[in-house]
């Protein structure tokens, strides 16, 4: 069982940055990935990243948010630039592990604010 736990979020302006980082427990030998929930829309994907360094990213957030792991420390990062009021949300990490059958793991999230 892998825990996941996110830091970073917090309140900016419009403009501003924020580092989110999340700390896994174990290994993170998979697929990790930064979603978000706005309040009243469904959870999102934001970005993601495998463990061969491949990311993807939302269109939404392309050229701003940049997604980032050291497996050395089990941790994975989400800079995130330029941020706009549409970015406000709560984010969650998420660990997908392929074995014999997919298994997600989630962190609690954190909030991010920007005001305009």
């Amino acid at each position: 069982q892998v825990q996941l736990v996110e830091s970073g979020g917090g309140l900016v302006q419009a403009g501003g940055s924020l580092r989110l980082s999340c700390a896994a427990s174990g290994s993170i030998f998979g697929i990790m990935g930064w979603y978000r929930q706005a309040q009243g829309k469904q959870r999102e994907l934001v970005a993601a990243i495998t463990a061969g360094g491949s990311t993807n990213y939302a269109d939404s957030v392309k050229g701003r948010f940049t997604i980032s792991r050291d497996d050395a420390k089990n941790t994975v990062y989400l800079q995130m630039n330029s941020l706009k009021p549409e970015d406000t949300a709560v984010y969650y990490c998420n660990l997908k592990v392929f074995g014999l059958a997919r298994t997600d793991y989630w962190g609690q999230g954190t909030q991010v604010t920007v005001s305009s």
